[in-house]
Formats: C-alpha cells, structure tokens, sequence
C-alpha cells in the first residue's frame, strides 16, 4: 500500500535488508500501471530478495538505495552472527557436561514460507548428544550473496529448497569456498543431512579375535629373549597383529607378535593344528599353560540410532 507520494515505474527502492528497481507495477485488479498514488495497493516486480512482512518501502535515489542496502546486509549479518555466537557460548557449558558436539551448521531457503518449516524441523530430528544440526539462518527467495557471506563466517553449507543462487551468491560461493546444496524433494535434504552426520560420528572399535594358542614350553632365543614354543588351537596367529596373554583367564599383558616362526623359519601366519614359535614385543614372562589369543580391531561406522541408543545406556 502507497502511504506518502507516488510510486512510478524505475524507482529505486529498499525494503529491510532487500532492495531494488521497480520493474513493474501491478494493481488489485491485476493490471499493469506504470505509478500509484497515495492509498493505491500495488504489487511490486523487481526486487533482488524476498523482504519480510512489515520491513518499510522507501524510494530513494540509486546511489542511496545501494548504500542503505549495504547497511542494512551489514547490521543484518552483524545480528545474525551475535545470535549465533550467543548459541555457541550457551552450547560450550553444555558440551563440557555432555562431552564434544560436532555442529553441522546450515543455511535454509526455499520458496515459500510453508517450506520453511518442514525443512528445519526434518534437519533437527536427528540430533544427538555427539552430533547436531544447527539451522544458522532460514528465510524464503533466492539465495543471496548476504546468505553466502554468513555462511563463510559461520562454516555452514546452503541449502536451498526449489530456489537457487543469485548470480552475486554464485560467485560469492566460489570465493569463499561455501558449499551451495539445491533439492526438490524433503526427502533427498534429511537423507543428505543424515550421511553427513553419520559421517561426523567417531567410529566404533570392533574386535576380532584371529585365532588361540597354548604355550607348551618357553625357551630363549639370542634376537628375542624368551620364545613362547606354543601350539594353535584354532583360527590363525599373525605376525604384526595384536595378542593378549591370559593366564588362568585372566589377561596378564598385551602386546604386539613381533616374532613368529616355526622351526628355524620366519612366517606370517601359522594356522590351527600347527606349533610355531611366539614372540612379543617387550615381553619375556610366559609360562607353560599361558593362552595367547590374537586379535584385530576394526573401525566401524555409526550409525545415528547408535549414537542415540550409546548416551541412554
């Protein structure tokens, strides 16, 4: 709605942090008027970004419109970054109590305010206590250079919902190296959103256990000090691999099998129904009747549902 003056075809203009040329005119009828006066509702074409609803709309020269603009981007990514630090100061406390949190930050846009919501909702479902998503900024129009600058100082990815970047944000993005992420579909956002934060867990620690030897007599070797002389029950003892020493079950040393031989000869590996020679690194206590079992650990990946189900057992 025109308050004061007269709008015309060609006015520059800025409305909150968003501005503009005025393209076109549209009035309530649907046609196109080339100004309106005072009192005269009006759609207006030609604005750079989508402003918010109450943001004033005030016509000025070209020079002045750019630089209003500037200082309204300027205080409007100033506000957002003090927002977001007041978040990470509260979450430093809150980290010390429930151990490191890796944020995932991210900018949302899309095309309308009725997508907004879903999309921030279907990001946060997944947070645990090791890993977040923190929604940075979430808005409605195309991506903007202003998005991609908050983006770089907050280390965020932008993800835009059927809309896409400006070409000032295109070539923003390049410079500052942020990821620009566009989809059609909710669905392809949370699936992305998930592999990223199941890739951000700490890996599992799996161990295996190769194969079990008992120790039938212990002898001295110039190079490696005392030789388990031993006998492979079952599965497979490996040269470099790790091996615990149990004695009446209980573990007594663990080490690495720096030596593995049978007879006079260097092997890798000696199979179940074979007696070898056993050395580990550092390591000179056996006794007749020890067991020696070698193992491995593999790493392996997490999934969200683990993290969760880790932190309430």
């Amino acid at each position: 709605m025109v308050q004061n003056g007269t709008l015309k075809v060609g006015d520059h203009f800025v409305a909150g942090a968003a501005s503009g040329r005025v393209r076109a005119l549209i009035d309530d009828h649907g046609e196109r008027v080339q100004e309106a006066a005072p009192s005269t509702p009006v759609e207006v074409l030609g604005f750079n970004e989508v402003s918010s609803p109450g943001d004033q709309f005030v016509v000025l020269t070209e020079e002045d419109a750019r630089a209003l603009t500037r200082e309204r981007q300027a205080q409007e990514r100033e506000r957002r970054l003090a927002a977001q630090s007041r978040i990470t100061l509260d979450d430093i406390s809150r980290s010390i109590q429930q151990g490191e949190v890796k944020d995932l930050n991210v900018i949302i846009k899309a095309d309308v305010e009725g997508s907004v919501e879903p999309l921030q909702a279907g990001v946060v479902q997944f947070d645990t206590e090791e890993v977040r998503v923190g929604v940075i900024h979430s808005g409605v129009g195309a991506i903007s250079e202003t998005d991609v600058m908050l983006a770089a100082a907050s280390s965020a990815i932008i993800i835009g919902f059927h809309v896409g970047p400006t070409p000032e944000a295109v070539r923003a993005a390049d410079r500052e190296g942020v990821e620009i992420r566009s989809y059609d579909i909710i669905y392809d956002v949370t699936n992305e959103i998930r592999a990223a934060l199941e890739g951000m867990l700490d890996p599992e620690l799996s161990e295996q256990v190769l194969g079990r030897a008992t120790v039938r007599e212990v002898f001295r070797a110039p190079r490696f000090g005392s030789v388990a002389g031993s006998y492979v029950n079952n599965g497979r003892i490996m040269r470099g691999m790790k091996m615990r020493l149990l004695r009446d079950n209980r573990v007594v040393h663990e080490g690495d099998v720096d030596s593995l031989r049978r007879f006079r000869e260097d092997v890798r590996e000696v199979a179940a129904g074979y007696e070898c020679g056993i050395a580990m690194r550092d390591y000179n206590d056996y006794e007749e009747g020890d067991v020696l079992e070698c193992f491995t650990h593999e790493e392996v990946a997490r999934t969200l549902e683990a993290s969760a189900a880790s932190k309430t057992t």
